[in-house]
């Protein structure tokens, strides 16, 4: 309803100026070329009022009206949305270079997120250091494989976490535990320590802090449509990304110095963790690598893989739990494969091929960043027998590429088996399914969020049989969405863990 009030106060203040601008700027776009096709523009705001609270299915609801590459105004920002997968091949792969670049929401400029944070940075050779940084000393296979044991661990503790609510027979919030997990994982991952206790407020504060993160990134801002008044603020909304942003930074701060502190001691042991590895490339001056930089660096690792990771947890949970038949099937793999009861490692999740089909499944339905981050046109492109000008911003809707029916067979039922025996994975190749993005900006995390989900979900269908809270049913569930940044399930997974006995 602010929002609304600000678009009308705007409109009301001024309407001939921008009326004005509107209409110069309509017409060089002609000149250009022809635009894709799409909803006629109010004066002003153009489309801004046909986005919505759920955005990613308001433009999918858009787009079987106007077609799988389409044109609005959002204020003064010509957007072009992508919404099938041979159009999403166009944009990430056959333009990529043109598109590579993002167009930056004005919250993400607070604190030089913009400058410094590798999902935001241009395609230049910072960004290219950072990428080598994840690829090479991060999310490199052998990394991650050297790192087993921690993982290893954490499920163990989320387990045990579990198995005091079946201990009481009471329901379990199934997103706050994954959450923690997730964010424990990353932690001991990275800086080798835990960053919530699952018995206190800190993982919900931590999980809560991330998720206004979220929210501020991808809720509408005038600051965005209207770059005119980036200078003013209007919402408060860069405000408030300073505050999450610093908040975070404190949290690093600490962890860092401590551990600045721990290497001046004569004779002290290296963790040879993330943290390490990036303290060194800074002593000796190697990537770019610097303090301030690094904590940049943990604040995308952080914001990004533990609402992503435990969010798609919950959703698969919640559609198992919807569909028991397709549970008992995962479960029946995993008895058949590593029998039931026993704890699951990473070795074993190639030979969980339903595993699998459900995590992909579950991204093909409920993709964690349903628009993906928005690019930018970086130059005039032909894509087909359009014109996409120079700075237009550029969204790809995974959400409805994963809904097409003229890719997907019955695309809105949750159906595991159609990914069995299909060659296809998540890496950003298949533009069917893109739910880490494509092209030279697919999600360099990729390697452990894979890792991670695949071993929660797993150990929890593994361990525990499950059973929806009383006064719910698999029909009755709630699967309503929450849009931030990503996508949030608005009613938490309660259901009620059993022990499986080996």
């Amino acid at each position: 309803m602010d929002f609304l009030l600000l678009i009308l106060g705007l409109c009301l203040s001024w309407w001939l100026l921008l009326a004005l601008l509107y209409v110069t700027k309509r017409g060089n776009l002609s000149k250009v070329g022809k635009l894709p096709p799409g909803p006629r523009p109010l004066p002003l705001i153009g489309n801004l009022l046909e986005l919505g609270s759920l955005p990613h299915m308001s433009l999918t609801k858009l787009a079987s009206a106007h077609g799988p590459i389409m044109s609005l105004k959002l204020g003064r920002v010509t957007t072009v949305v992508v919404s099938s997968a041979p159009m999403a091949r166009e944009i990430l792969q056959t333009h990529d270079v043109s598109f590579s670049n993002r167009l930056i929401p004005d919250t993400i400029t607070a604190l030089q997120q913009d400058e410094l944070g590798l999902p935001w940075i241009p395609v230049a050779p910072l960004w290219r250091n950072l990428r080598r940084i994840c690829n090479v000393h991060l999310f490199a296979p052998k990394t991650l494989d050297s790192s087993q044991q921690i993982r290893r661990r954490k499920i163990q503790e989320l387990l045990d976490y579990i198995g005091k609510y079946s201990e009481t027979g009471s329901s379990v919030d199934i997103g706050e535990a994954g959450f923690t997990t997730t964010l424990n994982l990353l932690g001991n991952t990275t800086v080798s320590v835990d960053l919530a206790d699952p018995t206190s407020e800190s993982a919900k504060e931590f999980k809560e802090l991330v998720w206004q993160i979220m929210v501020e990134a991808g809720k509408p801002n005038l600051a965005d449509y209207f770059p005119v008044l980036k200078r003013l603020d209007p919402q408060g909304a860069r405000r408030r990304m300073t505050g999450y942003f610093g908040r975070m930074f404190d949290v690093f701060d600490r962890i860092i110095n401590e551990r600045l502190q721990v290497r001046e001691i004569p004779g002290s042991v290296r963790k040879n963790d993330m943290l390490d590895t990036l303290l060194e490339l800074s002593e000796n001056k190697e990537e770019g690598m610097d303090l301030f930089l690094m904590k940049h660096l943990f604040l995308d690792l952080f914001a990004a893989g533990t609402d992503t990771t435990s969010s798609t947890l919950e959703w698969a949970m919640a559609e198992l739990l919807r569909n028991p038949d397709k549970l008992l099937k995962a479960q029946a793999e995993l008895e058949q494969v590593i029998g039931r009861g026993n704890p699951v490692e990473e070795s074993d999740i190639a030979r969980l091929t339903y595993l699998q089909a459900t995590v992909k499944e579950t991204f093909r339905m409920h993709p964690a960043v349903p628009l993906l981050l928005p690019r930018r046109a970086g130059a005039t492109v032909q894509v087909g027998s359009y014109t996409i000008p120079e700075g237009t911003q550029i969204l790809v809707n995974v959400w409805a590429v994963g809904r097409d029916p003229d890719t997907w067979k019955d695309p809105n039922q949750f159906i595991p088996e159609r990914f069995l025996g299909l060659d296809i994975d998540v890496k950003g190749q298949n533009f069917g399914l893109l739910p880490f993005g494509g092209g030279r900006r697919t999600c360099p995390g990729l390697p452990l969020a894979i890792r991670m989900l695949h071993l929660m979900l797993g150990s929890l269908l593994n361990s525990f049989n499950w059973e929806l809270e009383d006064g719910v049913s698999p029909e009755t569930m709630d699967m309503g969405e929450m849009f931030g940044l990503t996508l949030k399930k608005a009613q938490p997974v309660r259901a009620v863990p059993l022990m499986v006995t080996k």
